[in-house]
């Protein structure tokens, strides 16, 4: 089979020897990013149909089609934490978003806290985001994308049953890593990240007042937020899989 040039996140139905118009934005990539020709190979995916092959077809500036063919991987559930995160300055909210994306995340909330520092979340721009980073990574489902909401907003529609671990700068919690040593394979689960500036105290007893909330400890170092994030989803990636592992055994 030859390899796709290629992959592409479409919404919608997949299916054999269907024939789909590509918006303006996959044919200005296509065309003019990685300048694809009629014939060439890519593939198309989503979370409900799985991944395929197709044809790119009567690619022109403004115009194309892909022509599907044959089905390379079957949809299948892909289960990861939820992250609700206090939004940082432009790009390393991008960066959050991104490498989220990529390390399993299955739904991403931007919250806003005392100490956040910008009042503004552009979601289709990081929801956009996060469409790359799953084409880039093999991902067959894209992160949701929640509408910004207030951290009282976040605790009181949180699912009682998905346990929430929140970043402890202060010190106050076990550490990740002994928090997640118990699971036999992914949990219902959710990690919250501050803002630069840290929670408010008044906002931490909050939290840590709830059955679902736990505190845990990152590190011995203060972290930037976009490292504190990414450092506890590759702490739930390397436990998990390993716990996987050994369940299959």
């Amino acid at each position: 089979m030859i390899k796709p040039k290629t992959r592409l996140f479409m919404e919608g139905v997949l299916d054999a020897g269907a024939e789909i118009a590509l918006g303006k934005n996959h044919v200005h990539f296509l065309g003019n990013v990685l300048r694809l020709r009629s014939g060439d190979k890519i593939s198309l995916f989503n979370g409900d149909c799985g991944e395929w092959s197709a044809t790119v077809e009567n690619l022109s500036k403004r115009h194309g089609v892909a022509c599907i063919g044959e089905q390379v991987r079957c949809p299948q559930p892909e289960p990861g934490p939820w992250l609700a995160f206090a939004p940082v300055k432009k790009t390393r909210t991008d960066f959050i978003v991104e490498k989220a994306t990529e390390l399993g995340v299955e739904k991403l909330i931007p919250i806003f806290t005392r100490f956040t520092a910008t009042a503004r979340v552009n979601c289709e721009r990081l929801r956009a985001i996060s469409i790359e980073a799953a084409e880039q990574c093999e991902r067959l489902s894209v992160p949701e994308v929640s509408e910004p909401c207030s951290l009282m907003d976040l605790l009181a529609d949180w699912p009682s049953g998905r346990k929430l671990f929140i970043g402890d700068e202060k010190g106050g919690g076990v550490s990740l890593a002994q928090a997640l040593s118990g699971i036999e394979a992914v949990p219902e689960h959710g990690f919250l990240i501050g803002p630069e500036g840290g929670f408010a105290d008044d906002e931490l007893a909050l939290v840590t007042a709830r059955d679902f909330c736990q505190s845990v400890d990152l590190g011995p170092r203060i972290l930037r937020a976009e490292t504190a994030a990414i450092a506890a989803l590759s702490v739930w990636n390397a436990l998990t899989e390993r716990s996987n592992r050994l369940s299959q055994h």
